[in-house]
Protein backbone atom coordinates (compact mmCIF):
# COMPACT_ATOMS: atom_id res chain seq x y z
CA UNK A 1 0.00 0.00 0.00
CA UNK A 2 1.47 3.66 -1.15
CA UNK A 3 0.36 5.45 1.96
CA UNK A 4 1.52 8.65 -0.03
CA UNK A 5 -1.58 8.22 -2.73
CA UNK A 6 -3.79 6.97 0.00
CA UNK A 7 -3.78 8.41 3.62
CA UNK A 8 -5.63 11.25 4.01
CA UNK A 9 -8.88 12.39 6.32
CA UNK A 10 -12.34 12.51 5.07
CA UNK A 11 -12.86 15.20 2.66
CA UNK A 12 -15.19 18.42 3.03
CA UNK A 13 -18.24 17.97 0.63
CA UNK A 14 -18.41 14.43 2.54
CA UNK A 15 -20.79 13.22 5.74
CA UNK A 16 -18.36 12.48 8.00
CA UNK A 17 -16.19 14.72 6.84
CA UNK A 18 -13.10 15.74 9.17
CA UNK A 19 -13.50 19.70 8.79
CA UNK A 20 -16.53 18.97 10.67
CA UNK A 21 -15.92 16.08 12.91
CA UNK A 22 -12.17 16.58 13.89
CA UNK A 23 -13.41 17.41 17.81
CA UNK A 24 -10.13 15.99 18.72
CA UNK A 25 -7.91 17.97 17.47
CA UNK A 26 -10.35 20.40 17.42
CA UNK A 27 -9.70 20.82 21.53
CA UNK A 28 -5.93 20.12 21.46
CA UNK A 29 -5.15 23.17 18.81
CA UNK A 30 -7.24 25.11 21.56
CA UNK A 31 -5.68 23.45 24.73
CA UNK A 32 -2.61 23.87 23.70
CA UNK A 33 -2.21 27.18 22.07
CA UNK A 34 -0.29 29.00 24.85
CA UNK A 35 2.65 26.50 23.89
CA UNK A 36 2.44 27.59 20.13
CA UNK A 37 1.86 31.17 21.03
CA UNK A 38 5.09 30.98 23.29
CA UNK A 39 7.59 29.31 20.70
CA UNK A 40 6.49 32.56 18.25
CA UNK A 41 7.44 34.74 21.14
CA UNK A 42 10.79 33.16 22.37
CA UNK A 43 11.64 33.33 18.78
CA UNK A 44 11.03 37.04 18.25
CA UNK A 45 12.05 38.57 21.70
CA UNK A 46 15.31 36.09 22.69
CA UNK A 47 18.51 36.66 20.35
CA UNK A 48 17.49 33.32 18.36
CA UNK A 49 17.19 35.06 15.05
CA UNK A 50 18.63 38.45 13.79
CA UNK A 51 15.80 40.91 13.96
CA UNK A 52 14.63 42.79 11.98
CA UNK A 53 13.45 40.12 9.76
CA UNK A 54 12.08 40.58 6.59
CA UNK A 55 9.87 37.68 6.29
CA UNK A 56 9.11 34.73 8.75
CA UNK A 57 8.61 31.64 6.88
CA UNK A 58 6.48 29.33 8.93
CA UNK A 59 4.69 25.59 7.91
CA UNK A 60 1.96 23.52 9.73
CA UNK A 61 2.68 19.88 8.70
CA UNK A 62 0.05 17.00 8.13
CA UNK A 63 -1.95 20.35 8.45
CA UNK A 64 -6.03 18.73 6.93
CA UNK A 65 -8.65 20.42 6.69
CA UNK A 66 -11.18 23.09 8.48
CA UNK A 67 -10.80 25.65 11.38
CA UNK A 68 -8.23 23.49 12.69
CA UNK A 69 -5.25 24.87 10.27
CA UNK A 70 -6.40 27.99 9.71
CA UNK A 71 -6.47 28.54 13.70
CA UNK A 72 -2.88 27.63 13.89
CA UNK A 73 -2.18 29.76 10.95
CA UNK A 74 -3.77 33.57 12.59
CA UNK A 75 -2.22 32.13 16.48
CA UNK A 76 0.64 32.31 14.75
CA UNK A 77 0.33 35.54 12.89
CA UNK A 78 -1.39 37.53 15.69
CA UNK A 79 0.92 36.40 18.13
CA UNK A 80 3.98 37.55 16.16
CA UNK A 81 2.60 40.68 14.93
CA UNK A 82 1.54 41.87 18.63
CA UNK A 83 5.52 40.63 19.89
CA UNK A 84 6.75 42.76 17.27
CA UNK A 85 4.78 45.76 17.98
CA UNK A 86 5.51 45.41 22.16
CA UNK A 87 9.14 45.66 21.21
CA UNK A 88 9.05 48.44 18.23
CA UNK A 89 10.01 45.37 15.27
CA UNK A 90 9.22 46.47 12.04
CA UNK A 91 6.34 43.56 10.99
CA UNK A 92 7.80 41.24 8.37
CA UNK A 93 6.19 39.29 5.91
CA UNK A 94 5.02 35.94 6.66
CA UNK A 95 5.03 33.07 4.20
CA UNK A 96 3.03 30.03 5.68
CA UNK A 97 3.42 26.58 3.74
CA UNK A 98 0.16 24.40 4.60
CA UNK A 99 1.76 20.66 3.92
CA UNK A 100 0.06 17.11 3.96
CA UNK A 101 0.26 14.15 1.85
CA UNK A 102 -1.49 14.73 -1.79
CA UNK A 103 -4.68 12.89 -1.28
CA UNK A 104 -5.14 16.04 1.32
CA UNK A 105 -8.33 18.51 0.51
CA UNK A 106 -6.06 21.55 -0.38
CA UNK A 107 -8.81 23.12 -2.87
CA UNK A 108 -11.52 23.05 0.34
CA UNK A 109 -8.69 24.30 2.83
CA UNK A 110 -7.74 27.14 0.27
CA UNK A 111 -11.22 28.25 -0.13
CA UNK A 112 -11.94 28.69 3.74
CA UNK A 113 -8.62 31.17 3.75
CA UNK A 114 -10.52 34.54 2.65
CA UNK A 115 -14.05 33.03 4.55
CA UNK A 116 -12.09 32.43 7.89
CA UNK A 117 -9.73 35.74 8.30
CA UNK A 118 -10.05 38.76 6.23
CA UNK A 119 -7.40 40.28 7.89
CA UNK A 120 -4.62 40.53 5.07
CA UNK A 121 -4.41 36.50 4.97
CA UNK A 122 -4.17 37.44 0.88
CA UNK A 123 -1.51 39.52 1.06
CA UNK A 124 -3.51 42.97 0.89
CA UNK A 125 -1.68 46.04 1.26
CA UNK A 126 -0.80 46.11 5.48
CA UNK A 127 -1.32 49.88 6.05
CA UNK A 128 -3.12 48.86 9.98
CA UNK A 129 0.07 47.53 11.56
CA UNK A 130 -1.34 44.24 10.42
CA UNK A 131 1.10 41.68 8.93
CA UNK A 132 0.52 40.46 5.61
CA UNK A 133 0.70 36.93 5.21
CA UNK A 134 0.86 34.63 2.28
CA UNK A 135 -0.54 31.03 2.16
CA UNK A 136 0.96 28.82 -0.25
CA UNK A 137 0.65 24.81 -0.24
CA UNK A 138 3.15 21.85 0.14
CA UNK A 139 1.76 18.57 -0.90
CA UNK A 140 4.31 15.60 -0.18
CA UNK A 141 5.43 13.20 3.16
CA UNK A 142 6.63 15.12 6.02
CA UNK A 143 8.97 12.16 6.70
CA UNK A 144 11.38 13.17 3.99
CA UNK A 145 12.67 16.48 3.10
CA UNK A 146 10.03 19.49 1.73
CA UNK A 147 11.65 22.80 2.39
CA UNK A 148 14.49 24.10 0.96
CA UNK A 149 18.03 24.53 3.25
CA UNK A 150 17.77 26.61 6.29
CA UNK A 151 14.62 28.35 5.03
CA UNK A 152 12.25 27.67 7.85
CA UNK A 153 12.07 29.59 11.23
CA UNK A 154 9.13 27.40 12.84
CA UNK A 155 7.37 24.19 12.32
CA UNK A 156 3.95 23.05 13.87
CA UNK A 157 2.28 19.78 13.82
CA UNK A 158 -0.90 19.10 15.21
CA UNK A 159 -2.14 15.12 15.86
CA UNK A 160 0.27 14.37 12.51
CA UNK A 161 3.52 12.94 13.43
CA UNK A 162 2.23 9.39 14.70
CA UNK A 163 1.07 8.47 11.55
CA UNK A 164 3.96 6.10 10.25
CA UNK A 165 5.37 6.14 6.65
CA UNK A 166 3.99 2.26 5.97
CA UNK A 167 2.96 -0.26 8.75
CA UNK A 168 5.35 -2.57 10.66
CA UNK A 169 7.00 -5.14 7.97
CA UNK A 170 7.84 -7.23 10.88
CA UNK A 171 3.83 -7.99 11.44
CA UNK A 172 4.06 -10.39 8.72
CA UNK A 173 6.38 -13.56 8.45
CA UNK A 174 8.92 -14.41 5.82
CA UNK A 175 5.88 -17.24 4.82
CA UNK A 176 3.43 -14.50 4.65
CA UNK A 177 1.69 -15.55 8.08
CA UNK A 178 0.19 -12.67 10.13
CA UNK A 179 1.96 -12.24 13.71
CA UNK A 180 -0.98 -9.91 15.16
CA UNK A 181 -3.81 -12.08 13.67
CA UNK A 182 -7.52 -10.47 13.45
CA UNK A 183 -6.07 -7.40 15.32
CA UNK A 184 -5.12 -4.24 13.47
CA UNK A 185 -2.94 -2.78 15.85
CA UNK A 186 -1.00 -3.04 19.37
CA UNK A 187 -3.85 -5.18 21.52
CA UNK A 188 -4.02 -6.99 24.85
CA UNK A 189 -3.84 -10.45 22.97
CA UNK A 190 -0.88 -9.36 20.63
CA UNK A 191 2.64 -10.61 21.08
CA UNK A 192 5.35 -8.89 22.63
CA UNK A 193 7.25 -8.29 19.12
CA UNK A 194 4.29 -6.54 17.81
CA UNK A 195 4.53 -3.43 20.45
CA UNK A 196 8.54 -3.40 19.38
CA UNK A 197 7.63 -3.65 15.77
CA UNK A 198 5.61 -0.52 16.18
CA UNK A 199 8.14 1.02 18.09
CA UNK A 200 10.73 0.32 15.90
CA UNK A 201 8.93 2.00 12.39
CA UNK A 202 8.11 4.79 15.45
CA UNK A 203 11.64 4.89 15.47
CA UNK A 204 12.69 4.95 11.91
CA UNK A 205 10.27 7.56 10.51
CA UNK A 206 10.67 9.84 13.69
CA UNK A 207 14.05 10.16 13.24
CA UNK A 208 14.03 11.08 9.61
CA UNK A 209 11.32 13.70 10.62
CA UNK A 210 13.79 15.03 12.51
CA UNK A 211 16.97 14.81 9.82
CA UNK A 212 14.64 16.33 7.59
CA UNK A 213 13.41 19.22 9.55
CA UNK A 214 17.14 19.94 10.66
CA UNK A 215 18.15 20.36 7.52
CA UNK A 216 15.43 22.75 6.32
CA UNK A 217 15.28 24.93 9.51
CA UNK A 218 17.39 27.69 10.36
CA UNK A 219 19.66 27.59 13.71
CA UNK A 220 17.73 27.99 16.63
CA UNK A 221 14.05 27.75 15.18
CA UNK A 222 11.17 25.99 16.54
CA UNK A 223 9.28 22.99 16.24
CA UNK A 224 5.60 22.62 18.00
CA UNK A 225 4.77 18.93 17.99
CA UNK A 226 1.33 17.40 19.17
CA UNK A 227 1.05 13.54 18.65
CA UNK A 228 -0.99 11.14 19.86
CA UNK A 229 -0.17 9.85 23.21
CA UNK A 230 0.07 7.18 26.16
CA UNK A 231 0.25 7.67 30.07
CA UNK A 232 1.39 3.93 30.54
CA UNK A 233 5.28 2.09 29.50
CA UNK A 234 2.91 -1.20 28.06
CA UNK A 235 0.59 0.08 25.55
CA UNK A 236 -1.86 -2.76 26.32
CA UNK A 237 -3.09 -1.17 29.85
CA UNK A 238 -6.45 -0.03 30.01
CA UNK A 239 -6.91 2.95 32.18
CA UNK A 240 -9.43 5.40 32.23
CA UNK A 241 -7.95 7.22 29.83
CA UNK A 242 -7.50 3.98 27.01
CA UNK A 243 -9.00 5.95 24.25
CA UNK A 244 -5.79 7.24 23.84
CA UNK A 245 -4.31 3.96 23.28
CA UNK A 246 -5.49 1.49 21.94
CA UNK A 247 -9.21 1.78 22.01
CA UNK A 248 -10.32 2.98 18.70
CA UNK A 249 -8.59 0.47 16.42
CA UNK A 250 -9.99 -2.33 18.98
CA UNK A 251 -13.14 -1.20 17.94
CA UNK A 252 -12.42 -1.25 14.47
CA UNK A 253 -10.95 -4.40 14.86
CA UNK A 254 -14.08 -5.86 16.69
CA UNK A 255 -16.27 -4.20 13.25
CA UNK A 256 -14.35 -5.55 11.24
CA UNK A 257 -14.15 -9.46 12.91
CA UNK A 258 -17.93 -9.24 12.44
CA UNK A 259 -17.96 -8.50 8.84
CA UNK A 260 -15.72 -11.68 8.41
CA UNK A 261 -17.91 -13.73 10.40
CA UNK A 262 -20.82 -12.62 8.31
CA UNK A 263 -18.83 -13.50 5.10
CA UNK A 264 -18.97 -10.31 3.95
CA UNK A 265 -14.99 -9.66 4.67
CA UNK A 266 -12.55 -12.53 3.56
CA UNK A 267 -10.90 -13.06 6.70
CA UNK A 268 -7.13 -12.94 4.76
CA UNK A 269 -7.86 -9.40 4.43
CA UNK A 270 -8.20 -8.45 8.16
CA UNK A 271 -4.92 -10.51 8.64
CA UNK A 272 -3.20 -8.20 5.99
CA UNK A 273 -4.31 -4.92 7.11
CA UNK A 274 -2.43 -3.20 10.29
CA UNK A 275 -2.35 0.55 10.41
CA UNK A 276 0.42 2.53 10.27
CA UNK A 277 -0.22 4.66 13.10
CA UNK A 278 1.79 4.55 16.60
CA UNK A 279 1.10 5.99 20.21
CA UNK A 280 3.84 7.01 22.15
CA UNK A 281 4.90 8.05 25.63
CA UNK A 282 6.51 11.03 26.34
CA UNK A 283 10.12 9.19 27.11
CA UNK A 284 10.01 7.55 23.63
CA UNK A 285 9.58 10.65 21.90
CA UNK A 286 12.09 12.47 24.21
CA UNK A 287 14.49 9.72 23.69
CA UNK A 288 14.66 9.44 19.95
CA UNK A 289 14.99 13.62 19.90
CA UNK A 290 17.79 13.20 22.38
CA UNK A 291 19.25 10.36 20.11
CA UNK A 292 19.03 12.06 16.58
CA UNK A 293 20.86 14.71 18.23
CA UNK A 294 19.71 18.25 15.61
CA UNK A 295 17.50 19.74 18.65
CA UNK A 296 16.71 20.70 22.44
CA UNK A 297 13.75 19.53 23.52
CA UNK A 298 12.54 22.76 24.82
CA UNK A 299 9.22 21.75 26.36
CA UNK A 300 7.69 18.22 26.68
CA UNK A 301 4.52 17.57 28.77
CA UNK A 302 1.37 14.49 28.59
CA UNK A 303 -1.43 16.17 28.66
CA UNK A 304 -4.91 14.40 29.20
CA UNK A 305 -7.83 16.05 27.80
CA UNK A 306 -11.61 16.04 27.82
CA UNK A 307 -12.97 15.43 24.17
CA UNK A 308 -16.47 15.10 25.18
CA UNK A 309 -19.05 17.36 26.61
CA UNK A 310 -20.64 15.68 29.68
CA UNK A 311 -23.67 17.98 29.38
CA UNK A 312 -24.49 16.02 26.42
CA UNK A 313 -26.88 12.75 26.37
CA UNK A 314 -25.07 9.86 25.65
CA UNK A 315 -26.70 9.08 22.58
CA UNK A 316 -25.27 12.71 21.52
CA UNK A 317 -21.51 11.92 22.52
CA UNK A 318 -21.44 8.63 20.87
CA UNK A 319 -22.54 9.80 17.52
CA UNK A 320 -19.68 12.81 17.68
CA UNK A 321 -17.38 9.85 18.39
CA UNK A 322 -18.55 7.26 16.18
CA UNK A 323 -18.28 10.37 13.04
CA UNK A 324 -14.90 11.82 14.43
CA UNK A 325 -13.14 7.72 14.01
CA UNK A 326 -14.94 7.66 10.47
CA UNK A 327 -13.61 10.90 9.42
CA UNK A 328 -9.82 10.02 10.29
CA UNK A 329 -9.92 6.44 9.76
CA UNK A 330 -12.10 5.67 6.60
CA UNK A 331 -10.17 6.76 3.71
CA UNK A 332 -7.38 3.95 5.01
CA UNK A 333 -9.99 1.78 5.48
CA UNK A 334 -11.88 1.82 2.16
CA UNK A 335 -8.65 1.71 0.20
CA UNK A 336 -8.04 -1.72 1.72
CA UNK A 337 -11.06 -3.38 2.57
CA UNK A 338 -13.35 -1.14 -0.75
CA UNK A 339 -15.79 1.30 -0.44
CA UNK A 340 -19.58 -0.46 -0.75
CA UNK A 341 -18.24 -2.46 2.95
CA UNK A 342 -17.62 0.85 4.27
CA UNK A 343 -21.58 1.90 5.32
CA UNK A 344 -21.97 -1.66 6.99
CA UNK A 345 -18.28 -1.41 8.75
CA UNK A 346 -18.89 1.98 10.12
CA UNK A 347 -22.64 1.14 11.47
CA UNK A 348 -21.17 -1.57 13.31
CA UNK A 349 -18.52 0.89 15.09
CA UNK A 350 -21.48 3.17 15.78
CA UNK A 351 -22.74 0.39 17.98
CA UNK A 352 -19.68 -0.65 19.40
CA UNK A 353 -19.01 3.73 20.19
CA UNK A 354 -22.30 4.01 21.83
CA UNK A 355 -22.10 0.28 24.28
CA UNK A 356 -18.67 1.75 24.97
CA UNK A 357 -20.00 5.32 26.28
CA UNK A 358 -22.75 2.83 28.24
CA UNK A 359 -20.19 0.96 29.88
CA UNK A 360 -17.25 3.60 30.82
CA UNK A 361 -18.67 6.74 30.08
CA UNK A 362 -16.84 9.61 29.06
CA UNK A 363 -12.79 8.67 27.68
CA UNK A 364 -10.16 11.08 27.71
CA UNK A 365 -7.42 11.84 24.88
CA UNK A 366 -3.56 11.69 25.94
CA UNK A 367 -1.32 13.92 23.69
CA UNK A 368 2.36 14.41 23.89
CA UNK A 369 2.99 18.11 23.44
CA UNK A 370 6.93 19.46 23.20
CA UNK A 371 8.58 22.23 21.84
CA UNK A 372 12.14 21.43 19.80
CA UNK A 373 14.90 24.41 19.71
CA UNK A 374 16.98 23.62 16.43
CA UNK A 375 20.65 23.50 17.70
CA UNK A 376 22.88 25.96 16.37
CA UNK A 377 26.20 24.37 15.61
Amino acid sequence: MDLKNVLHMKQDDENCSYALHGRTTQKLIVATQPVLKAAVETLVSEETLQWPLRVFIAADLGCGTGQNTLHVLSTVKETLRRKCLELRYELPDVQFYLNDLPGNDFNSLFRDIPRYDRDNLDGDDDDDGLIRCFVMGAPGSFHGRLFPCNSLHLVHSNFGVHWLSKAPPELMTDKGFPVNKGKIYISTTSPMIVSQAYLDQFHEDFTMFLRSRSTEMLPNGRIVLILHGRLRADPTLETETSVGSYIVWEQLAEAISQLVSEGLIEEEKLDSFNVPYYIATADEVRAIVEEEGSFQVQFIETLVQETDDKNEALKIRAEKRYKNIRAFTEPLLSHHFGEKIMDQLYDKVHVLVTEDFTKYGTRKTVAVVLTLGRKAY
